[in-house]
């Protein structure tokens, strides 16, 4: 069985025209060296010409040119893409889902729950909305209140093509529909932060092998793009990111209020978590993109320090009271704690990865003309 850590497998979701392709085509654009699995309906008009010279279609990208995803027969086609897609040959870091524009999230999302594959896990739903077409989206397609309302982070994209007015009034409806704290990121052409939604190897790691990244380069002369602008745009620079580290064990029920009670503004945390409580001793992944969250325990590492390691990366959140919430959370006494203080984090453990008590954690999810 394969050791590594499941695979996130992030839904990315929208109406047609909201433009999902183009923030699937800056992902991989600005991808580093992870490697990204694609599942999609149709290409469309993903940037393949250049994978396929590098030998990744075919290995890392798959179509469902018949239908939507959640028209898969009891999720059967699904779940044999993502099985190879999550064979250990293909060194897959993450699994991105571009849904059909009249696909059904809620759907997809059940059947990544419900996947008995150890190999990968529900990593949120992003639901790109088209800033410029809001209204008329919604009176075209009034199940989109029901997609916004399971989703775990909203691009409000095209946002150039509307004044600041006109995106307040969007944002403040968008709150309304939206679960209370879910995160709207705000961009334009598509560009938002890898980052937000998962790690990125650095380059230097994959140069030398025929990879996307490589192609874009000889093609543009820049790293980012064949165009020779930066795609990336410094999306990063809208963001802010805090880092915390405390060699003193976290109480789990302080922290899983500080997550509970985390800003709108806070789009990502990620990190490594260490509890001490007696029989859970154990390294805790902490992983959530937007309203999403997800631990994952795992052993320490040999010689490894029980520290616990975050990084909070949001927009006009308050760094320095993000750091003292956290300090506050700070357990001197771990050892004396009770089993049952771990029940809050276990609730956010997936079924079918290791648990330091079998049969007591779930995952919660609650967690121009473009397709």
């Amino acid at each position: 069985m394969n050791s590594r850590q499941p695979i996130p497998v992030v839904v990315l979701a929208g109406f047609l025209g909201s433009g999902k392709t183009t923030v699937l085509n800056h992902l991989l654009a600005s991808r580093g060296g992870t490697r990204i699995g694609v599942v999609v309906n149709d290409f469309g008009s993903i940037e393949i010409d250049a994978m396929a010279v590098a030998g990744q279609v075919g290995d890392s990208m798959v179509s469902l040119g018949g239908g939507c995803l959640c028209c898969a027969v009891d999720g059967s086609e699904l779940d044999a893409y993502l099985e190879k897609l999550s064979a250990p040959v293909h060194r897959i870091d993450v699994i991105v889902i571009e849904a059909s524009g009249l696909a059904e999230p809620q759907e997809m999302i059940r059947m990544l729950m419900a996947s008995e594959n150890p190999a990968i896990r529900y990593g949120g739903m992003v639901e790109v909305v088209d800033a410029a077409e809001f209204d008329a989206t919604r009176g075209r397609h009034p199940e989109t209140d029901r997609h916004l309302a399971v989703a775990d982070l909203v691009v409000l994209n095209k946002t150039d093509r509307v004044d600041a007015a006109e995106r307040a009034r969007i944002e403040r409806e968008l709150a309304v529909l939206c679960a209370p704290g879910t995160p709207v990121v705000g961009a334009d052409h598509g560009r938002i932060d890898p980052e937000l939604l998962f790690d990125r190897r650095p380059w230097t790691e994959t140069r030398g092998q025929l990879s996307f990244e490589d192609l874009l380069a000889e093609a543009g002369g820049h790293g980012e793009g064949g165009d020779g602008h930066d795609r990336c745009g410094h999306a990063h620079a809208a963001y802010e990111s805090t880092e915390f580290t405390s060699e003193q064990a976290l109480s789990p029920r302080r922290f899983i209020d500080f997550l509970d009670r985390r800003p709108a503004g806070l789009y990502r945390i990620k990190g490594f978590v260490h509890f001490g409580v007696p029989g859970h001793g154990e390294c805790y992944e902490v992983h959530a993109v937007g309203r999403f969250l997800r631990f994952a325990p795992r052993p320490w590492g040999r010689g490894e320090a029980r520290v616990s390691r975050l990084v909070l990366i949001g927009s006009g959140t308050d760094g320095p009271g993000l750091l003292r919430e956290l300090e506050a959370c700070r357990e001197p006494a771990p050892h004396e704690a009770r089993p049952e203080s771990m029940w809050g984090v276990l609730r956010y453990v997936a079924r079918h990865e290791p648990e330091p008590e079998a049969g007591v954690g779930f995952e919660s999810g609650t967690g121009t003309d473009e397709d």
